[in-house]
């Protein structure tokens, strides 16, 4: 390995996040938005910001006495791509999404929150790292916290498969300049909705993909913005403060089973081990 394979500044800060290790913990929530990591903050008992460069914005606090984290990835694949790299430098081992989606399946309510449990890749990103077989698969323990903290704030959630997609207006299929259009468009939404494919997003398979390949978990809640269905829509600002809240739970939850796995000295959580 040469100097230039390892882009490091002098103390191992991270060349875009402007971090060093020991700046995060390991549990670490992923919104796209730099103006969202304070929103998921209000969820916590306390908060304290880290750094900011470019579209990165990493915070950090507690939840019921479990250090949590917060780092802003931008949009789309690349991205997301040097954020989950850099937080995994400096100690981050699991990733959850926090971010807005649009559905895919007609009884998926604007303001709804879905619980991925995988991803299409519909990006290239992660082509880089391995074959378009390998799937984009979110971890099972952060999928089972994500739903029972949803159970436990009564929230309304869906559960399914995600569409990640590199283009935001070609790859969704919103409108596009001068209504320029292919005809293998007009298919992608429904035929999406008939495979059961839960909604659109920009990000998930990046995350799945590479926590798999790294060893480390991923995961994503998302609240509904719009429907493609039934062509509903709401902000989202609402729907988002309550997916922080299940976020910030859910890493609570995930902390007391990593504690029980690290006593009874198991690599995998059972149920057994969750009750």
């Amino acid at each position: 390995m040469s100097v230039t394979d390892s882009p490091l500044h002098p103390g191992g800060l991270q060349m875009h996040l402007k971090i060093r290790p020991g700046d995060v913990p390991r549990y670490v929530l992923t919104p796209g938005d730099p103006g969202r990591v304070p929103v998921l903050g209000k969820a916590w008992d306390s908060y304290e910001d880290v750094a900011h460069f470019r579209e990165y914005r990493t915070a950090r606090g507690t939840i019921d006495g479990v250090e949590i984290g917060a780092c802003s990835h931008g949009v789309g694949g690349p991205s997301t791509d040097i954020a989950i790299v850099e937080l995994s430098n400096c100690g981050a081992d699991t990733f959850i999404r926090v971010g807005s989606c649009a559905a895919l399946q007609p009884e998926m309510e604007p303001g709804d929150l879905i619980i991925s449990t995988g991803a299409l890749r519909l990006t290239g990103t992660v082509d880089a790292y391995v074959d378009k077989s390998y799937p984009a698969i979110a971890s099972y323990e952060v999928v089972m916290a994500l739903i029972q903290a949803a159970e436990e704030l009564g929230e309304k959630y869906h559960v399914g498969l995600s569409a990640s997609v590199d283009s935001f207006y070609a790859g969704e299929v919103n409108q596009m300049p001068g209504g320029f259009r292919q005809a293998r468009m007009d298919h992608v939404i429904d035929d999406l909705r008939q495979a059961k494919v839960a909604n659109f997003e920009m990000e998930a398979a990046t995350i799945f993909t590479l926590a798999q390949l790294f060893g480390f978990r991923g995961g994503m809640i998302c609240s509904v913005g719009a429907n493609r269905i039934t062509e509903q829509r709401a902000d989202t600002t609402p729907s988002i403060a309550r997916c922080a809240k299940v976020a910030a739970r859910a890493v609570a939850i995930l902390a007391g089973w990593d504690s029980k796995k690290a006593e009874k000295g198991k690599a995998y959580l059972y149920p057994a081990i969750a009750a």
